[in-house]
């Protein structure tokens, strides 16, 4: 169904986190998160930008994010008539990079144009799961004993698996200490966000004794030989993350022999469509595919879960219950962890019903155009 784009609304909140959460690239305590809605002929729909306040993880940042929507992306769409959700990218294609972006306006013109029709995200992306087992991430403490304590928080909510944030000096001991705790059954994988070199390999291959699910993006983004290399020489399997920006460059990974599971992030590719094309392409190639997490609120985290319904996600993703990082979550009906598992989302659109007075009570800007 073609819409007709009328206004944008930027909408700007502030969440703050349960918990400081610590990685390689830093810290985060608070959320500022951009919020789109599109309003159309046909209702209205909500996106969620997934940029932090710093360009560290990404080049990409809330601030800047909001600009290049508002002054290039949105007269580019409102620019040639009415569309559809999937003719998003192809109006955005001629701007090059700003992933997260793209990906922010796609979803509101998504979660409105299935709205209108009374669908659900899962029926569109073809999903075959109701539900999907639950992963979650933890930082880095000041000390190990702070570390274990979460880690076993975690384990008696009945998580699937434990994703443990590494980086230079905080490794070898925290893996292994949380493998004796959580035993030899239970899924446990490794992030680094970019924080090694080449010259680590050998010392990232010392994680091999830990019989870990994978080490998730060890080297720098640009750096898929080193991560090839990393692949041939280490047993534990090699995912990417950071790498990851299109199905052009998710095939060109798995030809070289860099990406031996893959992390899908929408915002990180430009939008659930994209990451629909990636997680095919993944089942055609036999590599598998597992849904990562950007600190969303309700909006992505509903989505997210949809998304990891498709067949070829065989690994936990990083869809963790809503208080995970917040006390309380945007939306009516947040997330929740039953038996290791989420339950998708069974509303049209994204899958989402807001919670409007909670969401006002902690707008920071909003702004119509």
């Amino acid at each position: 169904m073609p819409l007709q784009l009328r206004h944008l609304e930027f909408r700007r909140i502030a969440l703050d986190l349960v918990t400081p959460f610590r990685t390689s690239f830093g810290v985060e305590t608070r959320r500022d998160v951009l919020l789109l809605r599109v309003e159309t002929d046909h209702g209205d729909g909500w996106g969620e930008c997934v940029a932090l306040q710093e360009p560290r993880y990404s080049p990409e940042f809330v601030d800047g994010a909001q600009l290049v929507v508002r002054d290039h992306l949105w007269p580019a769409l409102t620019g040639g008539g009415p569309l559809t959700a999937a003719e998003v990218a192809h109006r955005l294609a001629p701007f090059k990079g700003h992933q997260m972006a793209k990906a922010a306006l796609e979803m509101a013109v998504l979660d409105a144009e299935l709205r209108a029709a009374g669908r659900r995200l899962h029926d569109l992306l073809g999903a075959e799961r109701e539900r999907v087992p639950s992963g979650v991430s933890v930082g880095i403490f000041d000390t190990l004993d702070e570390l274990l304590a979460q880690v076993q928080g975690y384990v008696d909510e009945g998580y699937a698996r434990i994703k443990l944030k590494i980086e230079p000096g905080w490794d070898l001991e925290p893996v292994r200490l949380v493998r004796e705790l959580v035993g030899d059954d239970m899924g446990l994988q490794v992030d680094a966000n970019t924080a090694y070199e080449r010259s680590d390999i050998e010392h990232l291959c010392r994680l091999d004794e830990f019989g870990l699910l994978l080490i998730e993006q060890p080297l720098p983004e640009e750096d898929v030989v080193g991560h090839a290399r990393l692949a041939r020489a280490s047993s534990t399997p090699v995912c990417l993350d950071e790498s990851i920006v299109s199905l052009q460059t998710a095939a060109d990974a798995i030809e070289l022999g860099a990406a031996e599971v893959v992390n899908i992030k929408p915002g990180r590719v430009g939008g659930y469509l994209e990451a629909r094309r990636i997680h095919d392409l993944c089942v055609d190639r036999g590599v598998p595919v597992w849904c990562g997490g950007m600190l969303e609120t309700g909006i992505g985290r509903a989505a997210n879960a949809a998304l990891a319904a498709l067949p070829g996600f065989t690994l936990p993703g990083d869809i963790s219950a809503s208080t995970r990082f917040y006390r309380r979550d945007i939306v009516r009906d947040p997330i929740t962890v039953t038996d290791g598992h989420v339950a998708v989302p069974t509303a049209p659109g994204l899958g989402f019903e807001l919670d409007v007075a909670f969401l006002d009570e902690i707008t920071t800007a909003s702004v119509t155009i």
